[in-house]
């Protein structure tokens, strides 16, 4: 909920700087909506019984996406003032918010009865009512913005707003929309929004260079105009330029700083990918006594971003501010698949793997495209529960009968699942006594390192120069070879020791995997080729890079036989 309204801010007298109700209007449209409000308290410290400053005041909030504070200044200008129309445009306005159309049209003609349909002001109004929240109606709002031309033909707002109106029925048609928006521009070339309308559609055209000379062409005309660094910040995102976007998102700030402006700030941030930042936002929004559902809903995403194995604390804010979302939103909410797939994750990464699974299903079954994203999600978790046959399973249904849909990840997570599977069950059969029993058991484990196997050499078809998939694939064939007779596993050691630098052979990512493949080589060459050149070559490096191994000591300082 956003913060409530006090009713004693409508006879506020505390200001003293006298300001015009059109420069106030200008703040607005500014979306400068902390001083407007300002300028709007100082005009009904004035003159109390003034429908417009409350109508207009009413604006300033239902522009600033709060329909119930400005309910409040719509309902009082009508007490005040019952013969002013344009307060049961307001009313009717609330009323389409919630879609209730009936009684909005019955305010709207109430309204138009008290203009005598010779107040364009208020045809304006009313088009724009129609095309304001999620009850829109484009034939409505042309039919009224008609009639506001009809009375003033060289109004520049008017065509502003029939090229909205026009763009609402037809949005893959910008012809229309563009000559109104430049009849506008020309009627009125100081018209910051009109210029600014003119950006958007470039925008919306993919022309972001001709959008952003609108953009600052407008700020050109008018710097305190705050909606377009806005829309400059969010070109700059598109361009994949974050630094610039939040640049201009801070000067647009500078002119609104307010609780919902910040929240688009966070917003922004988010989407730049920025998430500490965008933490800081909200964290400090919280502590202001702002709220609402959409704020917990990027605060859930964000910790779910920022948390790390060391820091399980951003996860459990995170799932925290994830259900708060969940409870604002309630049953009937229109949840996105990314609301379960990020509570899903959050719930994971807090230890509660069940419960996650379980709402990163609801994800797949929301938005059945976005499985083969959250499925390798839902596997990772099978995995960290070493529930190795489920993230088999998941990997075949993500697989769905193309190869081609499993990532270079996928593959390395599905080649170990298949190799710790077939490692478990032949731990469970070295404890059969029966020697046929056992023998069966262990015949189940051959399937399962071929198929690890296959997933690891895709994976080295992928990536091929990243070493790891080479040392998996040599593990996956030294199971298929025990005896090492058919030297299954020495081209994949020897492919992964020829990708590493000298430097890396030492390091902690790879010491203990290069010591493994250099056992494993000298071995063959000892045992199997009993080429000693070769042996010599492997068991010296092993000594040098692992100077304690013992299997390199028997080697070198071999028992005499008894």
């Amino acid at each position: 909920m956003k913060k409530t309204i006090l009713y004693s801010a409508i006879t506020f007298t505390g200001f003293l700087n006298a300001q015009t109700l059109q420069e106030a209007i200008v703040k607005t449209e500014n979306e400068r909506f902390a001083d407007a409000a300002i300028a709007f308290k100082s005009l009904i410290a004035k003159d109390a019984t003034k429908g417009e400053n409350y109508f207009y005041y009413g604006e300033n909030y239902f522009k600033n996406d709060d329909a119930d504070s400005a309910n409040i200044f719509y309902s009082k200008g009508a007490e005040v003032n019952a013969t002013y129309p344009l307060n049961y445009v307001g009313l009717g306005k609330v009323l389409l918010s919630k879609g209730n159309v009936t009684e909005a049209k019955t305010l709207f003609y109430k309204a138009t009865a008290l203009g005598a349909n010779k107040n364009a002001e208020l045809f304006r109004k009313i088009a724009e009512a129609w095309l304001a929240t999620n009850t829109k109606n484009a034939d409505e709002a042309i039919l009224q913005i008609n009639a506001a031309i009809k009375l003033e033909p060289k109004n520049a707002e008017n065509y502003i707003i029939l090229g909205d109106a026009q763009l609402e029925k037809n949005p893959t048609d910008g012809s229309l929309p563009i000559k109104s928006y430049k009849t506008a521009t020309t009627l009125n070339p100081k018209s910051a929004k009109g210029i600014l309308r003119e950006g958007k559609l470039y925008q919306r055209g993919r022309n972001y260079q001709l959008a952003l000379e609108k953009y600052k062409e407008a700020i050109d005309i008018d710097p305190t105009f705050a909606p377009a660094y806005r829309e400059i910040a969010e070109v700059y995102s598109l361009y994949s330029q974050p630094a610039k976007a939040i640049e201009y998102w801070k000067k647009y700030l500078e002119l609104n700083n307010s609780d919902e402006a910040r929240y688009r700030f966070m917003s922004a941030l988010f989407s730049n990918k920025q998430y500490l930042e965008a933490i800081t936002e909200y964290e400090n929004l919280k502590k202001q006594g702002f709220t609402n559902l959409y704020l917990e809903r990027l605060a859930g995403y964000s910790y779910t971003e920022t948390g790390n194995k060391t820091d399980t604390a951003a996860y459990t804010k995170g799932l925290k501010a994830i259900n708060k979302f969940f409870e604002m939103a309630g049953p009937k909410f229109k949840y996105l698949y990314n609301d379960y797939k990020y509570k899903g994750l959050l719930l994971a990464r807090t230890g509660k793997d069940s419960l996650a699974i379980i709402e990163m299903e609801k994800a797949i079954a929301l938005d059945p495209a976005a499985s083969g994203e959250i499925s390798s999600d839902i596997a990772n978790i099978y995995m960290k529960a070493k529930k190795y046959d489920m993230v088999i399973k998941t990997f075949e249904r993500k697989m769905n009968g193309d190869v081609k849909n499993l990532t270079n990840n996928d593959y390395y997570t599905l080649g170990r699942a298949n190799y710790y599977l077939a490692g478990s069950i032949q731990r469970e059969a070295a404890a059969i006594k029966d020697a046929k029993a056992r023998e069966k058991k262990e015949a189940e484990t051959k399937p399962l390192f071929i198929s690890a196997d296959s997933a690891f050499s895709k994976l080295t078809q992928i990536s091929p120069t990243w070493p790891v998939g080479y040392f998996w694939r040599a593990r996956a064939n030294v199971q298929l070879d025990p005896t090492n007779e058919k030297g299954l596993a020495k081209p994949h050691f020897e492919k992964a020791l020829e990708l590493l630098k000298p430097e890396e052979k030492t390091s902690p990512t790879y010491k203990s995997n290069v010591i493994e493949a250099l056992e494993y080589l000298a071995g063959y060459n000892t045992s199997i080729t009993k080429d000693k050149t070769k042996a010599d070559e492997y068991w010296n490096a092993l000594k040098e890079i692992d100077p304690t191994n013992a299997k390199a000591k028997i080697y070198f300082n071999p028992k005499a036989p008894k």
